[in-house]
């Protein structure tokens, strides 16, 4: 249980009277941080978990060094196609007619035809269940126009979500000089799949896909072993070693864990699959407070209305070891008296999360209505309070 919420802002005996009318904060016990288990020894060359919720990382090892990622590059491929689909730019049930290129292609394949059409849901299915090359290709030139404008695209997408160790020079992961990514770019492109695209990020858990009457399974084999794991992808080459990229939710917290470099299919799986343990046994994602809510409702001076509502614009989660979320406060601290007109959206102060005496998080607070100015008297009169107050 959250310790309810302390205010604090600078005023006088109006900045009181009103503070007296919100939860108070009870008194917090001094911070000392419980016993947590190291993390598993892993031999992946360079690895993450991440806590999707808060975007925190857990643990880590190398996790900006960019290295070939593999087939795990058609994450990005796949994150193009769902973007073209939902802004209905392309639809699951176009035709795509397959090129010479893309029928050509070596490495694991749907075993697409040249020159026969195939719909786009089919190939995303080929490409994230099969892992076909031929099916990333025939996507990208269809939604690219051909592969070099698409890989534009992936680069410039990559830029805009920060991942900053990445670039790519094709939609497969076939390797190619200067083709790289970091552990800790994947699990973020991975993270904004999964929040941009939720129900397209149906494809990932399927088991397996027939084309062409051959029938083959995902290669991300913790999807059989854990209910709780939800999808991924996976990648090897003899440059990038085995690699995974694995989300899996249970109790109302996902994480996010990326293993490259390992020596062998079961050691990627394995190593992912202890990240994930590791996590999801030792920590836990806290809902902080809703994005919208209202924290508070402070006095506001020379506005048509007395009091205007503040909150967060998004959600806030935190993560925390177990069996510490009884040592969480949460304290709201606005930027001194406010004053009209207030528009929504505001800025007007800053909520901290603390564990214990360590400030573990810290979001701007904004106004949630507009307060716009009021008459002549009330400002006349709220001047007067002003100047009295201080």
């Amino acid at each position: 249980m959250i310790k309810a919420l302390s205010t604090t802002w600078r005023g006088g005996w109006f900045a009181g009277l009103l503070a007296t009318t919100l939860l108070s904060l009870v008194a917090t016990s001094t911070y000392a941080a419980l016993p947590t288990p190291g993390a598993p020894d892993l031999s992946a060359r360079s690895y993450v978990l991440l806590d999707y919720a808060t975007e925190q990382v857990i643990v880590e090892r190398d996790a900006d060094r960019p290295v070939p990622p593999a087939s795990i590059t058609k994450l990005m491929t796949a994150y193009l196609a769902f973007q073209a689909i939902k802004s209905g730019n392309i639809a699951l049930d176009d035709q795509v007619t397959v090129s010479e290129k893309a029928w050509r292609m070596g490495g694991s394949r749907m075993f697409i035809e040249v020159g026969t059409q195939v719909t786009v849901e089919a190939l995303l299915q080929g490409m994230i269940v099969q892992s076909g090359n031929d099916a990333a290709t025939a996507l990208a030139e269809y939604i690219g126009g051909n592969e070099e404008s698409f890989v534009a695209q992936m680069n410039a997408t990559a830029e805009r979500l920060g991942m900053d160790e990445t670039h790519f020079e094709n939609p497969t992961g076939w390797p190619a000089e200067g083709h790289l990514m970091s552990a800790r770019d994947i699990a973020t492109l991975l993270s904004q799949l999964i929040h941009e695209f939720p129900d397209l990020y149906k494809y990932f858990r399927q088991k397996s896909y027939t084309y062409g009457g051959i029938k083959q399974y995902n290669r991300e084999k913790l999807l059989f072993r854990n209910e709780w794991v939800d999808g991924g992808k996976t990648g090897h080459t003899e440059a990038a070693g085995y690699c995974l990229a694995t989300s899996g939710a249970r109790d109302g917290m996902r994480l996010i864990a990326v293993v490259l470099g390992t020596d062998s299919d079961e050691a990627r799986n394995n190593q992912a699959e202890a990240l994930l343990n590791y996590g999801f046994r030792h920590f836990e994602t806290v809902d902080v407070r809703s994005g919208g809510e209202t924290l508070a409702s402070p006095r506001v001076y020379k506005g048509e209305m007395d009091h205007t509502p503040v909150g967060l614009r998004q959600d806030l989660s935190v993560l925390v070891p177990k069996n510490q979320r009884d040592d969480l406060a949460i304290s709201l601290k606005l930027d001194g008296e406010l004053t009209a007109p207030l528009n929504q959206g505001d800025a007007v102060g800053s909520l901290v999360v603390r564990l214990g005496e360590q400030a573990i998080a810290e979001r701007p607070v904004v106004a949630l209505s507009d307060n716009p100015e009021g008459g002549l008297v009330k400002q006349a009169t709220d001047s007067f309070w002003l100047w009295w107050d201080n």
